[in-house]
């Protein structure tokens, strides 16, 4: 089941607290919701292995008749870059069967769309934002554009739009709104990590310069990435070597005269509780046993990083989906019901609503706009 938003309380007296469902500027409808269907968890039906199975598809059916114009490589085997070259290649069968990849995997996507817009939290859905590793592709963009199409060709008036930021670094930079401003004082940046089930990444988030409303220019400074799923390594060797992580990126941070704030923001699967542990969703992380009674992940961390600069160190966590949502919020002023799907090993989501008193007259750009940059 997803999480359930509690009764609405100030978020000026709302308790920090892991996995908040009322933030500074939003409320979270809902996350991590595990929708099913008769055949099984419906957000299996859009992700970046529904988009290899209908190009692996596609290709067998050319194989019967001739060459396969994408070459003898397995579908598998295909990287992003190289899916990216063929379709703006010069070869018009290859370009010509990705595009058909790309329209079975649209009319999926508006599936499993269609089916979240009909949960109670996901009504009057006005606009969602499309994240994760598949968004930064050509042929990504092109099936969030496709899906919309369907959708309202299907009568079903919403937005897709790519997420603004990187997806790579919108996961970072939508820790700053796990807190309130006054937090971040005195200071220029903070520590973000983001964990996933193949990567750890950790970054300085540099809340910017121009002291745009929202963190509107914040942006990562520096981060560092580690593919765990090369090495395969054990929890406590996963901490070991994020703790490591975040330590080089701190003397860096310190030796720019950054002055990084004493607070780490964690994005991470899964459910999250108020205690920092992880309720469920977390199978899919290094080690495995990351849901454990024994183990908390933002204790674990405090005590292997007692304190940044002259202050003790104060973590907060959230759901990776909803982390990178998140980022969006600067770009989000023009709506009051927003989402977020994020295409990777599997489909992300969280649904959004926007304050009542947050400045609508700030001078971000709307998401439309931004979305097309």
């Amino acid at each position: 089941m997803a999480r359930r938003n509690p009764e609405p309380s100030d978020g000026a007296s709302a308790p920090l607290t892991h996995g908040a469902m009322v933030l500074p500027l939003v409320t979270i409808d809902d996350y991590n919701n595990e929708l099913r269907d008769k055949n099984g968890f419906v957000g299996d039906n859009a992700n970046k292995k529904t988009f290899q199975q209908k190009l692996d598809d596609w290709r067998k059916r050319v194989r019967k008749f001739g060459d396969d114009p994408l070459g003898k490589a397995a579908t598998a085997e295909l990287s992003k870059k190289k899916i990216e070259s063929l379709l703006k290649g010069d070869d018009m069968e290859a370009a010509a069967l990705i595009m058909g990849a790309v329209e079975d995997f649209a009319q999926e996507f508006a599936d499993v769309i269609g089916k979240f817009l009909k949960d109670e939290r996901w009504f009057k859905t006005e606009r969602i934002v499309v994240g994760g590793g598949f968004r930064q592709s050509r042929f990504g963009e092109l099936a969030i554009a496709r899906t919309m199409i369907l959708l309202k060709a299907g009568g079903i008036d919403i937005e897709l739009i790519p997420i603004v930021h990187h997806p790579d670094e919108a996961g970072l930079i939508g820790s700053v709104h796990l807190m309130p401003p006054w937090m971040f004082k005195g200071y220029k940046a903070m520590l973000a990590v983001d964990i996933g089930g193949t990567n750890v990444r950790a970054g300085v988030v540099e809340f910017g310069k121009e002291k745009k409303p929202h963190f509107a220019d914040a942006s990562v400074w520096d981060s560092a990435i580690w593919r765990h799923a090369d090495d395969e390594p054990s929890r406590s060797a996963t901490m070991e070597k994020l703790v490591a992580m975040l330590e080089e990126l701190i003397g860096k941070a310190e030796k720019a005269n950054l002055k990084p704030a004493p607070i780490i923001g964690i994005g991470c699967p899964g459910i999250i509780k108020a205690d920092g542990s992880i309720e469920r969703g977390g199978q899919n992380l290094p080690g495995g046993n990351w849901e454990s009674d024994n183990f908390n992940l933002p204790a674990a961390l405090m005590k292997a990083i007692p304190s940044i600069g002259d202050h003790s160190t104060f973590v907060m966590m959230h759901n990776d989906a909803v982390v990178q949502g998140l980022s969006q919020i600067p770009f989000m002023e023009d709506v009051s019901r927003w989402a977020v799907l994020t295409i990777g090993t599997g489909l992300g989501n969280a649904h959004f609503t926007n304050r009542e008193g947050r400045n609508r007259d700030s001078p971000a750009m709307d998401g439309r706009t931004a979305g097309k940059q």
